[in-house]
């Protein structure tokens, strides 16, 4: 019952399982990355002109700027309350902190949940919480090392606003890093969007920071990897406390 499939089988499985290898790597590029992918393209062949070796230095960096854009699609709860991760990384950072002066929420703590990326996580970015987008604000700053507590104060910004049906207000941050110079923010003030859907991308390496509603709970821990459009960080119809976690 449990033994290998029939032999007549086998040649069909292998296809299975070849075309979902393919799937999983033929993922959509975000239209961002086009023009990076064809020039460093275009600098490979030049590299090939010049000593092969460096040619073939220029096709490892040109795959990792396709992978770099890679916009893969995520399966996103909808349950209504739930606060998804807006990118992919690591959770570096969970504190109290008062949302941007530039979007006239006052000083009020909430909690914020920042997530790192680095220049091997997809950089596409996401709505966290299904609403409306109220305010939209960017400030140039600084391109200090992301990781950095004070970077969501210094560094170049960009901030949307959103509330949701029932009155509540979240904020997405998209922050620049160390060797990160472009920021791009697609939200539109005024227009409402599902959770999970895509408002953004941040070039090369980059910080996403999530305001949470005064007295939420964050359901993740320092250190977890968080999935953008996938890993649920906060759910406004629960009580319960704060999660901790250790490496087991």
């Amino acid at each position: 019952m449990y033994g290998p499939p029939p032999r007549r089988q086998r040649p069909q499985r292998a296809k299975e399982l070849y075309m979902d290898a393919l799937t999983s790597l033929l993922v959509p590029i975000h239209r961002e990355g086009t023009r990076f992918i064809i020039a460093f393209a275009i600098a490979t062949l030049v590299l090939f002109l010049i000593w092969e070796p460096l040619g073939w230095l220029g096709v490892i960096l040109t795959l990792w700027c396709v992978y770099f854009f890679r916009d893969p699609d995520r399966l996103t709860p909808t349950r209504k309350g739930l606060v998804i991760a807006p990118a992919d990384g690591v959770v570096n950072m969970i504190t109290e902190a008062a949302p941007p002066p530039e979007l006239g929420l006052g000083e009020e703590l909430r909690p914020r949940i920042s997530i790192f990326m680095n220049v091997f996580n997809c950089h596409v970015n996401r709505v966290p919480i299904a609403g409306r987008v109220t305010r939209t604000a960017y400030k140039p700053g600084k391109f200090l090392n992301a990781d950095l507590d004070k970077a969501s104060d210094e560094n170049e910004r960009a901030a949307i606003l959103i509330e949701t049906e029932d009155g509540k207000s979240f904020v997405s941050v998209q922050i620049a890093g160390l060797v990160a110079r472009r920021i791009v923010n697609g939200a539109v003030e005024g227009q409402s969007y599902e959770t999970g859907e895509r408002y953004g991308i941040i070039r090369f390496g980059s910080r996403v920071d999530v305001y949470l509603e005064p007295g939420m709970a964050p359901l993740v821990a320092v250190g977890q990897l968080a999935v953008a459009g996938e890993t649920v960080l906060a759910d406004t119809e629960t009580s319960e406390g704060r999660r901790e976690a250790a490496i087991r």
